[in-house]
């Protein structure tokens, strides 16, 4: 019985876990304040609504194509949201809502 309570108790307890999911405290608040200048060129928009960029691996594949990891899968990044600014941190970073629609992109420094 004592086990069951301390199951239940540690389960009510227990604050939800929002780092594997990217958004907001995986990478977003180190960069908030960057992310914010983020401007797409075609529409004019900023990029961060507050929630939607984080930090994320990605590379140029061989037809010079940007691929990043979005939601734990690698997916091609559409020429018209790459940004040309350069991260403050050297690394990618990804705007992109929770249907993985990308707002907008900026490649990271290559490493080599």
């Amino acid at each position: 019985m004592r086990a069951a309570a301390a199951l239940f108790l540690s389960i009510l307890l227990a604050e939800p876990a929002t780092a594997q999911d990217g958004r907001h405290g995986h990478g977003h608040a180190e960069q908030h304040d960057w992310y914010r200048t983020l401007i797409h060129p075609f529409t004019g928009r900023p990029c961060c609504d507050e929630r939607d960029c984080r930090p994320t691996r990605a590379y140029v594949d061989d037809e010079g194509l940007w691929r990043a990891m979005l939601d734990g899968r690698w997916v091609v990044v559409p020429n018209d949201v790459v940004l040309r600014n350069a991260s403050p941190d050297g690394r990618s970073h990804i705007c992109a809502n929770e249907r993985g629609v990308i707002f907008c992109f900026v490649g990271g420094v290559p490493k080599g």
